[in-house]
């Protein structure tokens, strides 16, 4: 005797009308706008509401940091150019260089969370996916 094939369960809708993987990976789209549209208009899947909310923390950080390295390059330009043009640039460099791995640091957080939403998987970036999944329980 055969066994029979295995039954395929469709995917869990959200209150969205969406596929719940579909609509924890559009929340990352956009940032913290798809972030926080999904995050108000879900109603029942936990899932969309922890990807909503981890969107919304990463698109924060990354805002947060953007603005403080900002800061820093003119300060830091402002002050150092004072004193010389070649420690200025330098610093300038490194300023720049670090923001530029943050953001690629960024970028590849937002890449694995859109494949582990997609997924179906509860996936928590490192520090924000606590505060995410604290924040999105009812």
């Amino acid at each position: 005797m055969q066994n029979p094939p295995p039954v395929q369960t469709a995917p869990a809708k959200s209150s969205t009308g969406l596929d719940e993987n579909l609509a924890a990976l559009l929340s990352y789209v956009a940032g913290w706008v798809s972030g926080l549209i999904f995050f108000l208009i879900e109603k029942d899947s936990r899932l969309v509401r922890f990807h909503a909310m981890q969107s919304l923390l990463l698109s924060g950080v990354g805002l947060v940091i953007g603005i403080a390295l900002w800061f820093l390059s003119i300060i830091s330009w402002v002050v150092v150019s004072q004193v010389s043009g070649v420690l200025s640039f330098l610093l300038s460099v490194i300023v720049g260089l670090v923001a530029f791995v943050l953001g690629i640091g960024i970028l590849i957080g937002v890449i694995i969370a859109l494949i582990k939403a997609y997924q179906g998987q509860y996936f928590k970036l490192p520090i924000i996916g606590n505060f995410a999944e604290k924040f999105s329980a009812k």
